[in-house]
């Protein structure tokens, strides 16, 4: 089984950054992509930023610019710099890992952590 723990959410002003982290720990051989979503109240789940295993990152056009997405293979870690934030940021904030292998041969699963809370307000 594998886990994923993130931190770093949190109430910050606008204008203002923040950093969040999600670690996968478990059986884990590889993971293919790792990433982020958010979900804001009364609002679907969507896209913010995700990363390949090889760097190639993708960023929801609402956060390009503002939002930086990186990863430390070594250490299953995805992270999520978010600078400017903005009110419209506020939601709460999904780790993700996909294509994730506990061998070379075995399938390919994906998981999500229990997402932390960011708030930005004044």
């Amino acid at each position: 089984q594998v886990q994923l723990v993130e931190s770093g959410g949190g109430l910050v002003q606008p204008g203002g950054s923040l950093r969040l982290s999600c670690t996968a720990s478990g059986s884990i051989f590889s993971i293919d992509v790792m990433g982020w979503y958010r979900q804001a109240p009364g609002k679907q789940r969507e896209l913010v930023a995700t990363i390949s295993s090889g760097g190639t990152s993708n960023y929801a056009d609402s956060v390009k610019g503002r939002f930086t997405v990186s990863r430390d293979n070594a250490k299953n870690t995805v992270y999520l710099q978010m600078n400017s934030l903005k009110p419209e940021d506020t939601a709460v904030y999904y780790c993700n890992a996909d294509g994730v292998r506990n061998t070379y041969y075995s399938g390919s699963f994906r998981y999500w952590g229990q997402g932390t809370q960011v708030t930005v307000s004044s």
